[in-house]
């Protein structure tokens, strides 16, 4: 049967706002945020989409936005499943820093490598530091040697894969609608995966914040057709901005 599937950053929180690497840090929505994500909520609610089951991640303004999302839609009652499998990419050691001071500090190339490149991971987090995931309550229940202290773009998808193939490729196939509200990376890995993005074109794709994207999917799960909801040059514009963010 065919499906729809949509996935959608969280709107602006803090730390977009402030400009600085985010990853695992669990920063909460901006006014603008939440904003976005009502708008996101309100493009739905008018392309006609009623969800079967929605999935986030364990992350405040991941979580938020889905709520604002299917409170504009008046789909409160939708199931909800949170992972920390769709949480966004750690950025290890530069969690928390200004993405143009680092820029700024570093270089350019770096930076852009630790940002957007498939295969390298960013400096990574001490093991004993405070913020490591192994000292958060919310991933009391996993094997600390599964959290990260830093990922790369491909150690973000081989996470997200296993949720993709357990978790919403089978409502997929049973013909059900699903909503995905996660983040830049964990999105970028999605993408890469399902409209088949070679590594050396990942590193252009980026993932604007509040805007849905919405796949029409055949039975096998193969893509008839995707787009952004809303307007199209807004869409770019937005993504544009992000890909800017680590310019000194």
């Amino acid at each position: 049967m065919p499906s729809q599937l949509v996935l959608l950053r969280h709107g602006q929180s803090q730390w977009n706002l402030e400009n600085r690497f985010t990853g695992w840090v669990d920063v909460d929505l901006t006014e603008k945020g939440v904003a976005e994500a009502r708008a996101a909520g309100r493009l739905l609610a008018a392309e006609g989409l009623q969800f079967d089951v929605a999935l986030t991640s364990r992350l405040t303004r991941a979580i938020k936005t889905l709520w604002l999302a299917l409170d504009e839609m008046g789909q409160h009652w939708v199931d909800v499943e949170r992972s920390w499998r769709l949480n966004e990419r750690h950025y290890g050691a530069l969690q928390g820093l200004n993405k143009a001071d680092t820029t700024a500090r570093h270089g350019a190339e770096q930076v852009h490598i630790w940002r957007r490149s498939y295969a390298t991971p960013p400096p990574p987090l001490a093991t004993d530091d405070s913020g490591h995931p192994r000292f958060d309550v919310r991933y009391a229940g996993l094997d600390p040697r599964v959290l990260p202290n830093a990922e790369s773009l491909s150690m973000t998808l081989a996470r997200v894969l296993p949720f993709w193939h357990d978790r919403i490729a089978p409502r997929l196939r049973a013909g059900q609608s699903v909503l995905v509200a996660a983040h830049g990376n964990s999105l970028r890995a999605l993408r890469m995966y399902l409209e088949a993005v070679p590594e050396d074109k990942i590193t252009g794709v980026n993932i604007p914040t509040g805007i849905p994207r919405l796949y029409q999917l055949a039975a096998d799960l193969s893509i008839t057709d995707v787009r952004y909801l809303g307007d199209a040059e807004a869409a770019a514009a937005a993504a544009a901005a992000v890909a800017d963010q680590a310019k000194a």
